[in-house]
């Protein structure tokens, strides 16, 4: 089916994606394997849907020109002096180590030490794309793992240019393909001499980093001035493309200068506006560029020799993910964000396409070790997802089990209070009760928060507070009060439930997640609930109040009139819960009447405000925000 129009190859590539990635996802191997799995499938080499990939390969390239432009404009000396670690420190030990080791296992297996050297330069190189994509999808991205992953790729991303000056030194024969391996074959340089193609790259950058330095900032100006959305986002494709095209030209990767533009404006005032301009482009052509290298795949060649590929591949993200492992605890980096960082730059990746097209055409690799080495790299790159979800789930998630705490003995004396539950609830309960002179339990289930709030000093017990025999221990029979808040809304309402069952002599106290909840926790028993968001809520909404003009003192009494106002609704509603219409309708019906009341009682307040104003002569004074009681 060769010479398919491009709106048929659209539709397919489309539709095998819109079909392929929920269901990936769904069956958690994430969206970059959905992508390359409908290119194997549509592709050439299986169900030919498409015909040859070459002329949609080269369109969705553009995906990853788009990246590399926005990775770029991520690149500000202030980031660059902040991962320098990451970037000059892991990045080079990433490149010098995987590269060695690759070259010697190619060297070992028969190649010409220049062309095993030349195979392992290339194949270190990572994919920026799958990577990057992987990442966020779980999550990691702004981490330690998705730091050190981003300064390596950026390492990695900046070898590009003197691996083009440096693979030809290598050449064993004559080239095959000349200037247009790869795509890359610089049209400007045909036919003249070798010398002039260092000049002409040299020459190419220059040009980038003045016109973006000089010219584009005062064009995006006058475009912005001219307020047409459109225009600043055509202008923005139209900045990388030229720079992609201009790149071409002279032979060098069209992404490589994307990043060279982005770099370049990076501390521009218009950075923001480029980066959300440019970002709806990205996601669509880096799921296309997917497909097409799944399309790419040459099942033919991996069915033919699938034992030598699979070694390869196995050997390649073997060796890549020890060598980046061992760099990483060189620099100290902690045992598992090393592994995982190894693991996720296992594979090969994008620009190992186009070094291996350019090596064959400077006469470095011969086409048929191209040839294999592009399938190995293709299906390194597809299972990349695969290896990461699996080791995702066998090892990344799985927590090691800590030991328990120490086991202290309950020397505190009679307790005046229990409290069940010590994070961030029950400690701001737990110091005012403490400055104020009672003796209080603590009592927590939580191994990491008792390793840690113990190196401050506290004294918290290990043990679930459900449990009646740590109850007894702890001191309940002789305790006046049970401050329960623990996170759990199932396990406190049973915890309130056993406390009034075993104890009635002891006041409870719960910490509720909502009003639902603290009409449970009442109807279980518990004398008194407190809504777990609703205080810092309602001085949250006071300080709006003021920002927005309001004098402290009237807003400190408009918090106070909500809080009376809302307690006595909130006692009205209480017979209506359980019965869910009921109740939605009579919150419903209460809810004008509320906001009706607060008014009212406000404009009351303020002409009492103005009574004694006018009767004491003078202004009224200023009340501070956190005196009296609320």
């Amino acid at each position: 089916m060769n010479g398919q129009p491009l709106l048929i190859q659209a539709l397919v590539y489309l539709t095998a994606g819109v079909i392929s990635v929920p269901i990936a996802k769904r069956l958690g191997l994430g969206s970059v394997l959905g992508y390359l799995l409908a290119g194997v499938v549509v592709g050439p080499f299986a169900l030919d849907l498409v015909g040859e990939s070459e002329d949609v390969m080269r369109f969705a390239e553009f995906g990853v020109v788009i990246l590399l432009f926005l990775i770029g404009l991520e690149v500000r000396p202030a980031l660059l002096w902040r991962m320098r670690t990451n970037i000059f420190g892991l990045g080079l030990g990433q490149m010098v180590a995987t590269a060695l080791l690759l070259s010697a296992g190619a060297w070992a297996l028969g190649l010409d030490w220049r062309v095993a050297l030349a195979a392992g330069a290339i194949l270190a190189m990572s994919s920026t794309a799958i990577v990057l994509q992987s990442l966020e999808e779980r999550g990691l991205r702004q981490g330690p793992v998705g730091e050190a992953s981003f300064g390596v790729l950026l390492f990695q991303d900046l070898a590009v240019i003197p691996m083009f000056a440096l693979l030809p030194l290598l050449a064993t024969g004559a080239a095959h393909g000349g200037g247009e391996a790869g795509g890359h074959g610089g049209m400007l340089l045909e036919g003249l001499p070798a010398w002039v193609r260092p000049l002409a790259v040299i020459a190419a950058v220059a040009v980038v980093v003045i016109v973006g330095r000089y010219l584009t900032l005062p064009l995006f100006r006058f475009i912005a001035a001219a307020r047409l959305r459109e225009i600043f986002t055509a202008s923005a494709l139209l900045l990388v493309v030229a720079v992609a095209a201009l790149m071409e030209l002279v032979g060098l990767s069209p992404a490589l200068g994307a990043f060279l533009a982005g770099v370049v404006l990076a501390e521009s005032e218009f950075r923001r506006e480029l980066e959300t301009d440019i970002e709806p482009f990205r996601g669509l052509l880096l799921g296309l560029f997917f497909i097409t290298v799944g399309a790419g795949l040459d099942l033919a060649l991996v069915a033919s020799q699938p034992l030598l590929i699979l070694a390869l591949v196995i050997g390649l993200m073997t060796i890549n993910t020890l060598a980046m492992y061992g760099v990483a605890r060189v620099f100290r980096v902690p045992h598992r964000t090393a592994l995982t960082t190894g693991v996720i730059l296992a594979q090969s990746g994008e620009f190992a396409f186009v070094l291996l097209g350019f090596a064959v055409g400077a006469g470095v690799l011969g086409l048929e070790l191209s040839r294999l080495l592009t399938a190995v790299v293709a299906v390194s790159m597809a299972a990349t997802p695969l290896v990461f979800a699996a080791y995702e789930r066998l090892l990344l998630n799985r927590q090691a089990p800590r030991p328990e705490p120490e086991r202290l003995p309950f020397d505190e004396g009679d307790p005046d209070v229990i409290v069940a539950g010590f994070g961030r609830f029950g400690q701001i309960a737990t110091r005012l009760l403490m400055a104020n002179g009672f003796n209080v339990v603590l009592l927590d289930n939580s191994i990491e928060s008792i390793d840690l709030v113990r190196r401050f000093g506290w004294r918290v017990h290990y043990g679930d507070a459900s449990r009646l025999d740590l109850l007894r221990t702890a001191g309940a029979d002789k305790a006046r009060l049970l401050i329960i808040a623990i996170d759990d809304r199932d396990k406190a309402k049973e915890l309130v439930e056993l406390a009034k069952e075993s104890f009635p002599h002891l006041s409870v106290l719960a910490r509720a997640y909502d009003r639902p909840h603290a009409y449970e926790l009442l109807a279980a028993g518990a004398d008194g609930v407190e809504r777990e968001m609703y205080e810092s809520a309602l001085n949250f909404g006071r300080r709006a109040l003021v920002h927005l003009g309001m004098g402290e003192r009237r807003a400190l009494k408009a918090a106070v009139v909500f809080r009376e106002h809302d307690a006595a609704l909130f006692k009205k509603l209480q017979p209506a819960y359980g019965e869910e219409e009921r109740y939605i309708m009579a919150t419903r019906a209460s809810r004008e009447t509320f906001e009706k009341l607060i008014r009212a009682e406000m404009a009351r307040i303020t002409d009492e405000d103005e009574d004694e104003t006018e009767g004491a002569g003078e202004s009224p004074r200023r009340v501070e925000a956190g005196g009296g009681r609320v």
